[in-house]
């Protein structure tokens, strides 16, 4: 069984693949949603924070189209409805829908979930919507101009203007920058390291002509971060072409948590990937020159999964983390379930951990990460 890591799967392949503008200020500041250059030479009092600190809220995107997702679509809704209403829970959710969908949507979700009339096309917050970051204590968004993919899934018009979209409506000040990447391409600790897949981002598709130095170079620059640690990752074999958030994530400073393979997988490119991710990370040090401590999170066996699809991914490692809780897949091997939750509660102590299950998400080849996108509360003092 093919592993597809992050973002989306080998089925938005088949897809048939209105920006406001905020009011003038009167001191001379940028308008909100209106575009300001990252800034060569240094972002100091620029902090790109970890997930889990404080949420305002969670942003979603209610799946739109048949051509993306076909059949599946109804099942596809129902398990972002359920997402949507869990989270919701614990901090409050918006769920993008287009104007034409919005009442089913919200029938859907219910009364906690807040859908918001806008366009989109696909369900991937994580990967459409901008990268936030406080900027001398002011919210502002980085806008990593969302291609599709680099342009693989063809119905993407609607997404690629969404990032500009959402900083409009809420007022937050929009950053441009000339790299294309997606929000699950990156990892913080929110002390300035950032996780970084070569195969996602230095890629021809998204950046052509650019060269790792200088991709590295304008992340500085844009997200604040001052070490950047760099995977291989995998090309060519899932939309995404393998972001880390399916690879590698922060549970804390100095910590971090490593997908691995079931034991007995085949030696294929998912497992390699594994295995150099875990190379790089022996002698990895972050932004403060601290070594990196690793937590294996093993994948569940896939004989015993509930979940089927080419694209299928069965990685615990994709899971979100809200305020004073975290949501993570359950698959159906229940002894793998089980120490998978167990590992991220010893992680995460004193959050609610809680499962769920998304084989219809995880069949389109993401998850609960790439389905959902944290915007900051309160800037840090």
């Amino acid at each position: 069984m093919l592993r597809s890591v992050a973002g989306v799967g080998l089925l938005a392949f088949g897809g048939a693949a209105c920006v406001p503008s905020g009011d003038d200020e009167t001191d001379g500041a940028p308008a909100p949603g209106a575009a300001q250059p990252s800034a060569p030479g240094g972002t100091q009092g620029r902090r790109f924070g970890a997930e889990w600190e404080s949420h305002e809220r969670t942003f979603m995107a209610w799946p739109a189209s048949t051509g993306i997702w076909d059949s599946q679509l109804p099942d596809v809704r129902s398990d972002i409805a359920g997402l949507a209403r869990a989270v919701a829970g614990y901090e409050p959710v918006v769920m993008f829908a287009r104007p034409g969908q919005a009442d089913a949507a919200q029938r859907a979700c219910g009364s906690e979930v807040e859908v918001v009339p806008l366009p989109v096309d696909d369900l991937w917050a994580r990967d459409s919507i901008s990268v936030f970051v406080e900027d001398a204590g002011t919210l502002k968004g980085v806008d990593f101009n969302f291609s599709g993919w680099g342009n693989k899934q063809k119905e993407h018009g609607n997404d690629s203007k969404l990032a500009a979209a959402v900083l409009g409506k809420y007022g937050i000040p929009r950053i441009t920058t000339p790299v294309v990447a997606e929000g699950g391409s990156f990892e913080t600790d929110g002390q300035g390291t950032l996780l970084v897949t070569e195969s996602s981002v230095v890629n021809e598709r998204r950046n052509p002509g650019k060269s790792r130095e200088q991709i590295e170079a304008e992340l500085k620059q844009a997200l604040g971060v001052t070490k950047v640690i760099w995977f291989a990752g995998v090309r060519d074999k899932d939309i995404t072409d393998a972001h880390v958030d399916c690879l590698v994530r922060f549970a804390a400073p100095g910590v971090v948590i490593l997908d691995q393979p079931f034991p007995g997988a085949p030696d294929d490119v998912w497992s390699r990937s594994a295995a150099q991710a875990k190379e790089v990370l022996k002698d990895a040090t972050d932004a403060n020159g601290k070594r990196l401590q690793v937590i294996e999170l093993p994948q569940p066996d896939p004989d015993r999964i509930t979940g089927r699809g080419d694209a299928f991914v069965s990685s615990y490692i994709n899971f979100y983390v809200a305020n004073k809780s975290l949501f993570m897949p359950r698959f159906g091997d229940a002894a793998a379930d089980d120490r998978a939750r167990q590992i991220l509660r010893d992680q995460f102590p004193g959050r609610d951990i809680v499962q769920l299950k998304i084989d219809n998400i995880a069949s389109g080849g993401g998850g609960i990460h790439c389905s959902t996108h944290d915007q900051p509360g309160k800037p840090a003092a």
